[in-house]
């Protein structure tokens, strides 16, 4: 197996004055007006620079100078590029329709089949059935005035020229869904978040698009004792000690009063192949108790190696007129979490369901958009880093990449990031993967896990550079 060799595209090491600190509200600056809804990041006209949706508008980034209005009424969408023409489209989950990209400049309906009746919170694209094209995992949720609960569904692609109803269930009622190949074998398996005290399920995969429910299995329920399950709203992978292993992050809102201690927020840690890839259920580590959490996102904000915890909150007044506010979290290492909003700036956000990372001006550092806003960052200027955009073949491996991961060899530590459309609850990252490398200024290795199973090694890779590495199978 012969795969490309890496190709330069930026470098960048011109960050901010690192005598700032914090994130600064760069909305108007930059002409952006969006609605506080989930968000999602892409580069949806292959421009390298990362477009932004939210609350059914597509907003072009004009070179991290300004935003441009070109679409509207799309409602909350994750991104991937489903035919594998080279753009990214766009699911919207909230109104269950899907859009193709034509050329970057606009968005036009394709059909689906028909659909079970649904109102849903989120979905992720992965290609579930290894063909090469991606599919989708739609979670349903719920009408609580009717008692209805809506089902789950799966649509798999039909060689990019349309889906197929391939099952739904009603179970749960759904939040977030966000999709891992956890367990390195080479295929995407999928978390569903579950509200109303109902265990989350880890649908693991058998790398032909078969789903079975694995979460006991797995001790990834993210419930405490007495509780068949919790109040989750959304969950995060990401590998926060640096092991090499992608953990996982269930966020859960939980009633603390006469009705009992309800399950909180907790990290699960995967243990490796060793132990079968179960987890350990850690607990908190650090994410002090509120009750209305909502979405997580992850990222390292700071550059120093280690992903952080941005946590949404869904009132701004909870319980017993106790205040919530969305958190910064600091990951300080081993699973050591604190809280950092204060000094990033971002004390007293309101209540959001928005959070979603992105170097939107290829600085070298993670951006936020939240709370209908966008959060430059200006804390990070120090730190080294590298940002790589991984793009597969759209035969064997999916143009969008989605379901990759890359890891970083420093010393005793390992960095892993993977290439995911759909986070927390309906939020999704740029698809391309940041490394934050503080102090560390000498190339670096990288290994590649592509969709399927192939590796790829490049060594010596210079950082301070935003690079592309592209899929090829042996010609």
């Amino acid at each position: 197996m012969v795969l490309s060799s890496s190709v330069f595209l930026a470098a960048r090491a011109d960050g901010p004055d690192s005598a700032s600190a914090g994130f600064r509200d760069c909305s108007a600056a930059l002409g952006l007006a969006m609605e506080n809804a989930a968000a999602c990041w892409a580069d949806l006209d292959n421009d390298g620079w990362p477009d932004l949706c939210a609350g059914g508008t597509v907003w072009k980034n004009e070179a991290g100078r300004r935003f441009s209005r070109i679409a509207d009424g799309l409602g909350c969408v994750v991104a991937g590029d489903f035919d594998n023409d080279g753009y990214i489209d766009l699911f919207s989950w909230s109104l269950l329709r899907l859009f193709r990209n034509e050329g970057g400049t606009r968005f036009t309906p394709v059909p689906l089949p028909e659909l079970p009746a649904c109102v849903s919170r989120g979905a992720c694209w992965g290609d579930f059935n290894g063909d090469g094209f991606l599919d989708l995992y739609v979670g349903g949720y719920e009408d609580w005035d009717a008692n209805i609960t809506y089902p789950d569904f799966v649509l798999l692609s039909q060689a990019g020229k349309g889906f197929a109803l391939a099952w739904s269930e009603v179970r749960y009622r759904a939040r977030g869904v966000t999709a891992c190949d956890f367990d390195q074998d080479g295929d995407l398996d999928v978390y569903v978040s579950n509200y109303r005290l109902q265990p989350n399920v880890l649908w693991l995969n058998d790398g032909r698009g078969q789903f079975r429910d694995a979460a006991l299995e797995y001790n990834v329920v993210a419930t405490s004792p007495g509780f068949a399950g919790g109040h989750s709203i959304g969950a995060a992978w990401g590998d926060f000690d640096n092991d090499g292993l992608i953990d996982l992050f269930a966020g859960n809102f939980a009633h603390q009063d006469h009705r009992g201690d309800q399950p909180k927020s907790r990290f699960l840690r995967n243990l490796g192949p060793t132990s079968g890839y179960r987890f350990d259920d850690l607990g908190p580590c650090g994410i002090f108790y509120q009750e209305s959490y909502a979405t997580p996102a992850t990222g390292d904000y700071d550059n120093d190696g280690d992903l952080d915890v941005f946590f949404t909150s869904v009132y701004g007044v909870a319980s017993f007129g106790r205040e919530n506010h969305p958190v910064l979290f600091r990951n300080d290492g081993r699973f050591v979490f604190v809280d950092a909003t204060a000094p990033a700036g971002l004390s007293q956000l309101p209540p959001t369901y928005q959070a979603a990372w992105a170097d939107f001006d290829l600085d070298g550092d993670l951006d936020l958009a939240t709370a209908g806003r966008l959060f430059r960052n200006e804390t990070a200027a120090a730190g080294h880093w590298l940002e790589l955009r991984l793009y597969g073949d759209g035969r064997a491996v999916n143009w969008s990449a989605i379901g990759a991961q890359a890891r970083i060899f420093l010393g005793g530590h390992t960095l892993t990031r993977q290439v995911e459309a759909g986070t927390g609850e309906g939020n999704q990252n740029d698809l391309a993967l940041h490394f934050g490398l503080g102090a560390y200024d000498q190339p670096v290795k990288v290994e590649i896990l592509w969709p399927g199973g192939r590796r790829q090694v490049l060594e010596g890779l210079p950082v301070d550079r935003v690079m592309a590495v592209r899929f090829a199978e042996d010609q």
